[in-house]
């Protein structure tokens, strides 16, 4: 849906007289999209670019490659950010992939011309706040389970090898941040299989995790979510401090 969305806007610009506005307005309102498909395209002859489809969400655009491959890139380039901050969303989820009972993305950093793209391996399914609120509700303890399973795991372990990202922000624990866009649901096993996209992951509390496991989404909320992950979340806790 996005790419032809963009698609079509690049193809009105055309449209437009002025070559500086048309230049100006693909680059700044579609991402210079095109140009970052094109050099995809050049860099990856093997992969069949057929099939693919586009994705559009905070600071990247990204593309859906025979739905075997994500390249994600950040919509705008900016040379004043360090590399560091670029490569963060790589470290954390670098520092998590033995750690969460789920999958998360094995970031791989490639250069695709003048670009830098994000790619890692595609998690089949569909994103849990696609489903129906009907649907949602009936498997709301089970996935309210495996995602106290998952907050559990990454909030309370320390990774060493991020230490240096906490900052001085207040908090208790490591947090995804976004969970709520970024389920991935197995449709055949209706079991949550991934966790995707952590650009927003970092230090904070208990409190803002289960809230954004619901925030961006009216069935999600309305479907007993946020309970049924903190009755989890207290119940895993009990048996903790029982050992």
């Amino acid at each position: 849906m996005w790419k032809l969305f963009f698609e079509v806007c690049y193809f009105l610009c055309g449209l437009i007289p002025s070559r500086r506005v048309r230049n100006q307005l693909r680059t700044q309102k579609l991402f210079d999209w095109r140009n970052k498909y094109k050099a995809l395209r050049k860099k990856f002859p093997e992969l069949n670019f057929r099939h693919t489809r586009m994705i559009k969400g905070g600071w990247n655009i990204g593309f859906i490659v025979d739905n075997r491959y994500v390249f994600k890139i950040r919509k705008f380039f900016d040379s004043s950010i360090p590399t560091e901050k670029i490569m963060r969303e790589k470290r954390i989820t670098d520092a998590f992939q033995n750690i969460s009972p789920l999958q998360i993305p094995k970031i791989e950093v490639v250069k695709a011309g003048k670009y830098t793209f994000y790619k890692y391996d595609f998690i089949p399914g569909k994103n849990l706040n696609m489903f129906s609120k009907k649907t949602i509700e009936k498997h709301v303890w089970d996935w309210g389970k495996q995602l106290a399973e998952f907050i559990n795991a990454i909030h309370n372990s320390y990774p060493t090898e991020i230490e240096d990202l906490r900052g001085t922000s207040d908090g208790d624990g490591w947090n995804h941040n976004d969970l709520c866009n970024n389920i991935i649901v197995n449709k055949k096993t209706m079991r949550i299989v991934g966790i995707i996209d952590w650009e927003y992951s970092g230090w904070g509390t208990l409190e803002t995790e289960f809230n954004n496991a619901i925030a961006y989404s009216k069935k999600v909320r309305d479907s007993g979510m946020q309970i049924a992950i903190m009755s989890h979340y207290k119940a895993i806790s009990r048996k903790k401090n029982k050992k």
